[in-house]
């Protein structure tokens, strides 16, 4: 149960990172001229915001893949 509702939720996490970052990429053209101290295609800043957001995507697939873990299986049978 926990490998199914993480593959399922994981899966929506990186095609939403992969979509952002797609995004963030033609977005660093607009907003260049305010950029501040780093530079518009900086790898580092591109990279560990990728890990923050895999990261909490990992927490919020977790916590409900792990309760949903806990329900008995009788239970949930009777309840579909």
């Amino acid at each position: 149960v926990v490998k199914l509702v993480m593959r399922q939720g994981m899966r929506l996490a990186a095609i939403g990172t992969g979509l952002g970052l797609g995004g963030a990429f033609f977005a660093t053209r607009l907003l260049s001229s305010q950029l501040f101290g780093i530079g518009p295609f900086d790898p580092l800043t591109f990279a560990g915001v990728t890990l923050v957001i895999a990261l909490v995507a990992l927490l919020a697939c977790w916590l409900p893949a792990r309760r949903a873990s806990r329900v008995d299986p009788m239970v949930a049978l009777r309840a579909e």
